[in-house]
This record gives C-alpha cells, sequence and structure tokens, in this order.
C-alpha cells in the first residue's frame, strides 16, 4: 500500500521523470496532460520522448506496479484524488524573451476549481522555473480566488526548484545533490520535507535539505542556470582568446582553472555554447524581470552575446580551413543539444545551421543518434537527414562535430578520410585528440590553433 498520493501537473521532461522515479519508489502518481495522445502513450508505458533511462524506468513500472503510474486528461481529478500536487508546467520564452507564465496560469485555476470542491488540507508545489513573486502573488492568490480558500490555513504551498540536465534527469531526480524547499509557511514545507524524507531515506545524509521563503526558492533556480551558463560562456571567451595565438591549449587551461576548489571544472568545456529548454529561457527571463524592476544585467546581456557568437565563430573557423563552403556539401554531426536527449530546444545545431544559411551554404545533411524526428520538426526540408555516420560524411567537404555523443568519440582520422570528398573536420566540443587529429587530416578545434 503506498503512503503518499501525488498528481503531476505537466508531463515534460521534468514532470515525467518525477512521475516516473516516484512510481518507482512506491508512490501513487497520476500525472494530468491536456495533450491526449501523451496521456495514451504514458498510460501504455511509453515515454513520448527520448531521455536516458526513462524508457527503461516505465518499462518496469509498466510490468511491475501499472497502478502507481497513470495519466489523466482532468487535472481537477488528479488533484482531487492525491494529497500532494506539483505544477511542472512550462515557463516559455516570450517575443520580447521575458517569461510567458500562462501554462501555470491555468493550473493554478484548475487546482482552484479542485480545492473548492476539497475539504482536506492539500500541499501546493511550484516545480516550474518562475521568476521571484510568482507562486505567491501568482499560483496562490489565483488558487485563493478561484476556491475561496486560504494558503496556510486551508492548503499548503511551496516552492521547490528542480536542478535536472536533461540526458540525467532520472539520475538527478534520483540522487540530487541539495534539496530547496521555499515555503509560505513552516507547515507546507514540513509536509514537503517529510515527502522527500521518505522518498530519499538514506540519501539524505548526504544531501542537505535548504529551507527558505518563496521567492528566494524562486530566485536560487535562476541564480544556478545564471551561473552555469556564465562559466559556459567565459569558457568560450577564454577559448576565443587561446585563438588568438599559437601555443595555447583551452582544454589545458580550463583544467587549470577548474582545480582551483573554489571553482571546479564542470561547465568550463569551450565549445559551440550552451543550448536546451533552460538556460537560453531563464537567463532571458530573469534579464527581462530585473530590467522590468528598473535594474539591466550587463553581465546576462554578456553570456547571451558570447554564446550566440559562437555560431559565427565556428563556421568562420571552417571556412578559414576548408575556404568558402557555398556550393559545397556539409555535414552536421549531432543536431540534439546535448547527448542523452531528443531536445532540439535551442540547440547550437540550429544556430550553426542558421549561419551556414546567412552564407549561402544549403547543401547540409545532418546525423543524431536520437533527435531525427525532433530535428525534422525543427528544420523541416531545410536540411537533410542522415541515418548514420556514414551516410551524413559522404561525399560532405566539411564535417561539424556539434554534440558530444559517445559514438562520435570513436571516430578516427580514417574514417572521415574514406566517406568525406575533402576530410576537413571542425571540433565543436573539443573530444578529439588535437595531435592526432591534426597530423591526419585537415582539422581545427575551438579554442587552439597548430602549437609551433
Amino acid at each position: 500500500m503506498y503512503k503518499y498520493s501525488v498528481s503531476i501537473l505537466g508531463t515534460g521532461f521534468i514532470g515525467l521523470c518525477s512521475a516516473a522515479c516516484f512510481a518507482e519508489k512506491d508512490i501513487k502518481v497520476l500525472a494530468s496532460t491536456h495533450n491526449e495522445k501523451k496521456a495514451n502513450m504514458i498510460n501504455e508505458g511509453k515515454a513520448p520522448f527520448y531521455e536516458a533511462n526513462l524508457q527503461e524506468m516505465m518499462d518496469d513500472i509498466k510490468t511491475n506496479k501499472p497502478d502507481l503510474l497513470q495519466c489523466l486528461l482532468d487535472p481537477v481529478k488528479a488533484v482531487l484524488e492525491t494529497d500532494i500536487s506539483m505544477i511542472t508546467q512550462g515557463t516559455p520564452m516570450r517575443e520580447d524573451k521575458s517569461i510567458n507564465l500562462g501554462y501555470i496560469e491555468s493550473t493554478a485555476r484548475e487546482i482552484g476549481e479542485a480545492l473548492k470542491q476539497k475539504d482536506s488540507y492539500h500541499l501546493i508545489v511550484v516545480r516550474s522555473t518562475v521568476v521571484p513573486g510568482t507562486t505567491r502573488n501568482l499560483v496562490g492568490k489565483l488558487i485563493t480566488e478561484v476556491s475561496g480558500k486560504l494558503p496556510g490555513r486551508d492548503f499548503g504551498l511551496c516552492m521547490q526548484p528542480e536542478f535536472l540536465a536533461e540526458g540525467r534527469s532520472i539520475i538527478d531526480t534520483l540522487r540530487p545533490d541539495r534539496i530547496v524547499i521555499g515555503s509560505f509557511d513552516e507547515k507546507s514545507g514540513d509536509m514537503l520535507q517529510e515527502f522527500y524524507e521518505y522518498f530519499y531515506g538514506d540519501h539524505l545524509e548526504n544531501c542537505p535539505i535548504l529551507r527558505m521563503n518563496l521567492e528566494s526558492a524562486e530566485l536560487v533556480k535562476y541564480g544556478n542556470n545564471c551561473l552555469l551558463s556564465t562559466k559556459i560562456s567565459y569558457a568560450n571567451e577564454f577559448a576565443n582568446f587561446a585563438q588568438l595565438v599559437p601555443n595555447v591549449d583551452i582544454v589545458q587551461v580550463m583544467k587549470g582553472v577548474g582545480l582551483d576548489y573554489r571553482i571546479n571544472n564542470r561547465f568550463l568545456g569551450a565549445g559551440v555554447g550552451f543550448g536546451g529548454s533552460c538556460f537560453h529561457k531563464d537567463v532571458n527571463a530573469i534579464k527581462a524581470w530585473s530590467k522590468s524592476k528598473g535594474y539591466t544585467s550587463r553581465l546576462l546581456e554578456a553570456v547571451l552575446n558570447i554564446n550566440d557568437d559562437q555560431a559565427v565563430r565556428i563556421v568562420d573557423m571552417a571556412e578559414e580551413l576548408a575556404g568558402k563552403l557555398a556550393g559545397k556539401k556539409v555535414s552536421l554531426l549531432g543536431l540534439s543539444f546535448k547527448p542523452g536527449t531528443d531536445d532540439m530546444r535551442e540547440a547550437p545545431s540550429i544556430r550553426v545551421v542558421n549561419e551556414l544559411k546567412n552564407r549561402g551554404i544549403t547543401n547540409i545533411i545532418g546525423y543524431d543518434p536520437q533527435a531525427k524526428e525532433t530535428a525534422e520538426v525543427e528544420f523541416g526540408n531545410t536540411i537533410q537527414y542522415a541515418n548514420s555516420i556514414e551516410e551524413a560524411l559522404k561525399d560532405s567537404e566539411c564535417a561539424f562535430l556539434i554534440t558530444d555523443w559517445d559514438e562520435f568519440k570513436q571516430l578516427t582520422p580514417d574514417i572521415f578520410k574514406k566517406h568525406m570528398k575533402s576530410a576537413n573536420l571542425v571540433d565543436g566540443r573539443r573530444i578529439y585528440d588535437f595531435d592526432l587529429f591534426n597530423k591526419e587530416i585537415p582539422f581545427t578545434a575551438i579554442g587552439r590553433v597548430q602549437i609551433k
């Protein structure tokens, strides 16, 4: 018999990965979506998107405990039949790059409709990334307006930011390095903490739970993502410095920097820039929010500009290596924004393709181990899609390594020489041995020029 019942309102990466992990630990989960096709897939035990280890977990749940994970089309019913509701809806970017809270607002209204019919205490947890003030002033007030119930008396209200990295969302859900709980009052926070003490058990011996108010918890998530984005753009800025003079290798430089215990080496890898559903959106959202409050962030503006410029730089590097690419066939190895996921949102490949098109380069073919379908939605028929590395490289005159999938790491110079018309290679992720490749084929890499 399960001890907790949780409704998950939103079935994207955060929502579905959380739902699967909870169900795997014997927590009753009612997920909710308005997408009938997605709901049917989840109820059949099929993941509607690729995320490392997710399908395997859903297979196990479907086989051994199918009653613990169900997906409904009625969010009101999901809330009514559970004790805790987690809002995991998307917060996309508007055209002006500010945050769109439309999904959060509609979900809060649906929760209010449910609580209007419910007499028992219910805990609401916002896990979506929202600007400071949203949980209290939008979610809490809308629920009160619709239901007539008051936070702290009739329902609990928490903000618990997630720190899941796509490609490892299951691992990050099961083994977080910290849990941040922002709460409206002590009772709300205590109930959520008790839930996680049950879910995580002994893992909490090495995983601190931080308690704070709602607004501080909201800003923690932006502080986290903005700092990681800054580290990436910082590494890319220094990669640009490294390319100004021979005898500098940005990989060695960042290794030296990252060994400082105050910094650490994660997210200091120079490359084609960051992508995904969070970094662009969140950096832009908090930048727009602060501007609306009268403060302009020069730092975050620079972080975004450096990142966007990487697409221009990598194409510049390619044309310095292979000559003008207009009229030539160009290959992209990797399309998703990172390995372990098929997510194309804000992927560096999009910016590279756009820059290639700006220069009149139209014969573009891409290969990705998992993202072919999502890439087709993004690019349509503006590029070609290969089913293998060999097909992508055939008759190509320049290849760009965009996403560092493991299967690309196994490639040798001979593979490029065998299949390409002209074996020009641009390593946008620094996964290849520079000396070996530079000796065997025309080769260039982010953050290094030939040592003399």
